[in-house]
């Protein structure tokens, strides 16, 4: 369980292909911290540490979550949003996460507002995945790349967010261009919401 609030932009060392299995090897502030097994959020996609060196650490991305996010498209010397789970005696500064990432969205604007950005992603909308919570509403939260975040003028298949400069940054943000895949995460009080409903 996370929380969106991100504590490193960690810069991919390396990608190491094994069947259908991706590798990534990472550099951040925190290996020293790190131990074997522990569940890090990588620009949201929740993953297992499996091994650490000297400055180093790796995670496995398996076909699954490689096809739902965008953690396969990474080039060594990117850089990917690190959050370590969450503590259960702290305050929630962000809101649930869960480090499952439902699909991947593009960037289709980035604009500097006076001191802050604004970014636009569109998503593949499915009227069907929509009744069961996968969309976002005005004011409602959403995870992007692990950043959680407050939903502005949402459409069936896109949405805005803004990024105060602290967030610009110290995450990927800075990075995100118009045509960057980002990968998203819909809240999951909504996707409760919607399957009871339903019943």
């Amino acid at each position: 369980m996370f929380s969106g609030i991100i504590e490193d932009a960690a810069t991919v060392v390396s990608l190491r292909k094994e069947a259908e299995n991706l590798h990534l090897t990472m550099k951040c502030s925190f290996v020293n911290e790190l131990k074997i097994d522990q569940s890090v959020a990588h620009n949201g996609v929740c993953l297992t540490v499996v091994s650490l060196d000297d400055d180093t650490y790796t995670v496995t991305a398996i076909k699954e979550t490689l096809d739902r996010s965008n953690l396969g498209v990474l080039k060594v010397g990117d850089k990917v949003n690190l959050e370590r789970s969450m503590l259960m005696n702290g305050r929630l500064d962000g809101h649930i996460v869960q480090g499952h990432v439902d699909q991947t969205a593009k960037c289709l604007k980035v604009e500097e507002t006076d001191g802050s950005w604004s970014f636009v992603f569109q998503y593949e909308f499915d009227r069907e995945m929509a009744k069961k919570g996968y969309l976002t509403v005005d004011k409602g939260s959403v995870t992007v790349n692990g950043v959680s975040l407050t939903v502005c003028n949402p459409t069936n298949d896109t949405f805005e967010v803004a990024i105060i400069p602290y967030t610009y940054e110290h995450t990927n943000f800075h990075q995100i261009k118009e045509g960057t895949l980002v990968n998203i995460e819909f809240d999951i009080i909504g996707k409760y919401i919607s399957r009871i409903t339903q019943l």
